[in-house]
């Protein structure tokens, strides 16, 4: 390869998307990945051990509404205060911190004596649980070429479906032999084994680094694991908006980025109020229908199976169709298969196949709109742009998972009850559309994405 020119500025995100994928870059997938593994676990972990936990302290589903939101409440204030530090410290810093806390947390959580303690142990946890998600998105982002971007996101928020699919496979084996703190427990160790790996392999991201006008041999030694040999006189930028001095957050509702930003959160806050109700809800739901616990979890897990596989599915069209349409049809098609849900009933044979394709919708659209949300923002402020919709967002899971078990007292019949669950879901599909009108009129701002 030929060296430039020491006085050809080269721009990092130009370089990036004119190489092929490298060795490297599969390896940041892979360490992402696994980070959004563990974190889907730990987020869906209350709700496969929430059976097992109420009858053993002899709590009421009202009663223990507040433990399942608590850590939806912790995850929205994690993702809201970790964007704008990543923003300032870098992306690294901010993962490993929170991959620290998330995995001690939940080792404290199995130590609980009640539901008091656990809540707070679970606000804790979600704080770290919401510094991990976005900044593992930005990083990514940042080392990936445009013509890829979806599908390898995509791809790595396959981890968030597989360890939350994993929490119940992992939860309906070890509950009935080792009772429900074990799978807290392996919530915490496992995450934890990985950290070492994190510290060692896991880079800052290039793109960070030459918009806060790092040294240009450290932006060179970071390119060079992509394959890039430079002069040692060459200079590096990001060819994007800049916004020295101002607040990330501020940035968010300037002109140019407000109307989106404001479709995007409310996408997501309806997704995920989708997902949490029954993600949250459904083990205990099933139980109550006659199922075996085992049974339950086995069930909820095909959710985020199925979600696994349409996150893949989905970002694979987004990079060769209007991902504003792509999405918006995911996400009518969940509703429409969480409304199937109620028609089927509990007892039919068709209820797993219903269950996995809600996930594959519901699921493959709200992963697709975290692959989407990185493109929208400059690498200035874009760790804060993806955080601060997660954050927003959350807050439709705290919804759900404070009124999913007043709504299953309400003895409402299934058929109403998934209809229900299912409105949402077209919500979100209209939003992200009026979010592709936002796209277009600032279509100069995310040239650069």
């Amino acid at each position: 390869m030929l060296k430039p020119h020491v006085d050809a500025p080269i721009d990092v995100k130009d370089w990036i998307d004119n190489r092929p994928i490298t060795a490297y870059q599969w390896l940041i997938l892979s360490l992402c990945f696994l980070i959004v593994l563990f974190d889907g676990f730990d987020v869906a972990v209350m709700g496969f051990i929430a059976p097992s936990l109420m009858q053993d302290w002899g709590l009421s589903r009202a009663a223990f509404g507040p433990v399942m939101s608590a850590g939806m409440v912790g995850l929205a204030i994690g993702a809201l205060t970790a964007g704008p530090y990543a923003d300032r410290m870098g992306r690294k810093k901010v993962l490993l911190i929170a991959v620290s806390g998330f995995s001690l947390l939940s080792l404290a959580c199995a130590f609980a004596r009640n539901p008091y303690e656990l809540a707070v142990l679970r606000l804790l946890t979600g704080i770290a649980l919401g510094a991990a998600m976005p900044n593992c998105t930005t990083l990514l982002a940042e080392y990936l070429p445009t013509r890829n971007r979806s599908l390898m996101i995509t791809i790595m928020f396959t981890g968030f479906n597989m360890g939350s699919g994993l929490g119940g496979f992992l939860s309906a084996w070890l509950i009935p032999h080792h009772g429900w703190k074990s799978v807290l427990l392996a919530g915490g160790l496992l995450p934890l084994a990985l950290l070492p790996l994190l510290w060692w392999l896991l880079p800052e991201s290039a793109r960070f680094l030459a918009a806060r006008q790092a040294p240009a041999s450290q932006i060179a030694s970071a390119l060079a694991k992509l394959g890039g040999r430079f002069a040692a006189g060459t200079r590096f930028t990001v060819s994007e908006p800049t916004t020295q001095h101002k607040a990330p957050a501020r940035q968010l509702f300037s002109e140019r980025y407000r109307f989106g930003t404001l479709a995007l959160w409310l996408t997501y806050f309806m997704g995920l109020l989708v997902i949490y109700l029954t993600m949250g809800w459904l083990p205990t739901l099933l139980r109550d229908g006659g199922l075996s616990i085992e049974r339950a979890a086995t069930i909820t897990g095909l959710f985020q199976i199925g979600g696994a596989v349409g996150a893949i599915v989905v970002g694979w069209i987004m990079d060769r169709r209007n991902p504003n349409r792509v999405i918006a049809i995911a996400y009518a098609l969940g509703g429409l298969c969480i409304v199937s849900l109620g028609a089927l009933g509990l007892e039919s044979s068709l209820l797993v196949m219903g269950v996995a394709a809600a996930g594959f919708c519901m699921s493959g659209a709200q992963t697709g709109l975290n692959a989407f949300a990185p493109g929208y923002y400059p690498t200035e402020f874009r760790a804060t742009g993806v955080s601060w919709m997660l954050g927003i967002g959350r807050f439709g899971a705290i919804f759900g998972s404070l009124i999913g078990g007043a709504v299953l007292s309400l003895g409402l019949g299934l058929p109403l009850l998934f209809t229900l669950l299912g409105l949402p879901a077209f919500a979100a599909a209209l939003a992200i559309l009026a979010n592709g009108h936002a796209r277009l009129r600032t279509t100069p701002a995310v040239t650069a994405p």
